[in-house]
């Protein structure tokens, strides 16, 4: 795009911290209970070799700098900063594992870093950006995938993963691997799309296609919903598991410079069962409504990303754990009656 029009968007962070409990996750996927049953077993949504060549196409369409995806990576590393432990082993996988890189700076107590992505054009140019700089910690590049992590088992301190486990066919299946990977007490961070993600982009292209085909097809990928996130983790086998939510609002000047964005992050539709041709009058169908329906007085249009962090450990002695179930030495009747407040 042009860089006036890079220089137009303003990313509006609003962000909603809350943390959730978690409810029942319901997975049509049998590998997260049998890692090797060599992938006959599951439900393949996303085509992952096309995803591969979206991954090569963003490697050298996104900008050294983007404000959504160094915001959220800003916002995962804070995790960081929460522990008290260091890390000298790291890992971290696809998505925008580059900006992570980027905005590290030290945090964690990081030595040693492991830098993995499907795309081998992603990670050559991964490559070429860390050998013009000279600072950080001592970084090595994979080409692996997510769903079959090429990693030893409890090789890591850390594994970090920032906007790309949502694109996995078997995303517990996915987080079970990465715990294995982990060391004993060692730290999973996550941020993955959830289900809110362009909601207004969805509305308009359900509503142009109904119009102008009498009918829906598959344009936009499944995303997790905020409620299933923790059993998530807990599914993986983490323990002392952590979900929030932050919700940004990205401004463009129209839904094309959207959809450009989207390619620059190789985030643009990888169902298997898509339709592969979107029709001329269809899209312009689509820009027209999320003009009409969701246009701001400036003339630009917002785009919602609904962004959930997940935090897990791997098990260890030394972890707080809860106590069993009627150990209790005092009831909360009793407790009620110390602190209540006094009639008089």
């Amino acid at each position: 795009m042009a860089s006036s029009a890079v220089a137009a968007r303003r990313l509006l962070l609003l962000r909603h911290h809350r943390h959730l409990l978690p409810r029942r996750y319901i997975s049509s996927s049998s590998a997260a209970d049998s890692l090797g049953d060599g992938g006959g077993g599951r439900l393949k949504i996303f085509d992952r070799d096309l995803k591969r060549r979206h991954r090569d196409r963003a490697a050298w369409a996104m900008r050294e700098t983007d404000g959504f995806v160094d915001a959220v990576a800003e916002n995962l590393l804070d995790r960081l900063e929460d522990c008290r432990k260091a890390f000298p082993s790291a890992l971290c996988l696809g998505g925008s594992a580059g900006a992570v890189r980027r905005l590290l700076r030290g945090r964690g107590g990081i030595e040693e870093l492991i830098m993995m992505d499907m795309s081998p054009d992603m990670v050559k140019k991964w490559r070429e950006s860390e050998n013009a700089t000279d600072d950080g910690p001592e970084t090595h590049f994979v080409v692996g995938d997510e769903e079959f992590l090429p990693i030893k088992e409890s090789s890591q301190d850390l594994i970090m993963t920032c906007l790309g486990l949502h694109w996995t066919n078997d995303l517990p299946g996915a987080m079970i691997q990465c715990r294995l990977a982990l060391k004993p007490d060692g730290l999973f961070l996550a941020a993955i799309l959830g289900g809110e993600t362009l909601k207004e982009l969805r509305i308009a292209c359900t509503i142009a296609q109904m119009e102008r085909e009498g009918g829906i097809s598959p344009r936009m990928s499944p995303l997790a919903q905020v409620r299933d996130a923790g059993n998530l983790l807990t599914r993986a086998g983490f323990t002392l598991p952590g979900v929030d939510v932050d919700q940004y609002t990205v401004k463009y000047n129209n839904a094309l410079e959207l959809v450009e964005h989207l390619r620059a992050m190789g985030e643009t539709n990888a169902l298997f069962q898509r339709n592969p041709v979107l029709k001329r009058d269809t899209a312009l169908a689509t820009a027209a409504i999320y003009q009409s329906m969701f246009g701001l007085e400036d003339g630009s249009i917002p785009a919602t990303f609904q962004v959930i962090y997940m935090t897990g450990w791997r098990e260890h002695p030394s972890q707080q754990k809860a106590k069993r179930r009627g150990s209790a030495t005092i009831s909360f009747s009793d407790i009620q009656k110390e602190f209540a407040p006094s009639e008089n």
